[in-house]
């Protein structure tokens, strides 16, 4: 019976078995963020590209937010035993845990963001003067960033909304790393988009949740030794 368990241990331990774990690990996680996010992606994935749709984008992206926090808390929780892996379990409990949070970070994102880009998209109707471009398309990397950075914190963190809020810019500053490894990210999510399409991009959806998290990892470890007890 203990060689039998040895046996088992050496079958978990092994890197063919580590990388088969994580690879089932991202299949169910990436399944389970479909599903959540699957009200608004399917009629998004039929939409027009066509600015007076912003409004109604935004808020078919609602749902992406809490389903993206709850992958970020899977992916983090998952729990190291290979012999042991629950990621639906821990899916369901992020979801739960995390909805209300995730929403307050993610709804009032895409509203400045839809706001942003009507006043880029309308810019000589409402009558903005062309150098108004770049400072806008600065603000909305800016709450990009932050938001990125906020949607992490919240899904790993117990903190209030505007503490949340606080420590993500705080930590735009503080970690340039995370700041320009989420920007680069963020750039290779969006020339996925335009090369292929929005489809490609939520097919590596949790694939880019552990990028984030990976990226992420020096401002979750030091919001871990500073900020909690």
């Amino acid at each position: 019976m203990s060689g039998a368990a040895q046996t088992w241990r050496q079958f978990g331990d092994g890197p063919l078995s580590r990388i088969s774990a994580r690879v089932y690990i991202l299949l169910v996680v990436e399944l389970l963020l479909l599903l959540t996010a699957v009200p608004g992606l399917l009629p998004l994935l039929l939409l027009d590209r066509d600015p007076s749709n912003l409004p109604l984008v935004a808020l078919l992206l609602v749902p992406v937010g809490p389903a993206t926090s709850a992958a970020l808390y899977a992916l983090r929780h998952q729990r190291p035993d290979l012999t042991d892996l629950r990621p639906a379990a821990t899916f369901w409990r992020g979801y739960r845990t995390n909805l209300s949070g995730a929403l307050r970070v993610w709804t009032p994102t895409l509203l400045w963001l839809t706001v942003l880009a009507m006043n880029l998209a309308y810019r000589d109707a409402v009558g903005l003067p062309g150098w108004w471009t770049v400072p806008l398309v600065l603000l909305a990397v800016a709450v990009t960033l932050a938001a990125a950075n906020a949607l992490v914190i919240t899904s790993l963190f117990d903190f209030r909304t505007r503490d949340v809020l606080r420590l993500a810019v705080h930590f735009l500053v503080r970690t340039p790393g995370v700041t320009v490894g989420t920007a680069l990210l963020l750039a290779a999510a969006t020339g996925v988009t335009a090369v292929f399409s929005e489809a490609v991009l939520v097919l590596l959806a949790s694939v880019a949740a552990l990028a984030l998290l990976r990226v992420g990892d020096p401002m979750v470890e030091l919001i871990r030794k500073e900020f909690t007890s």
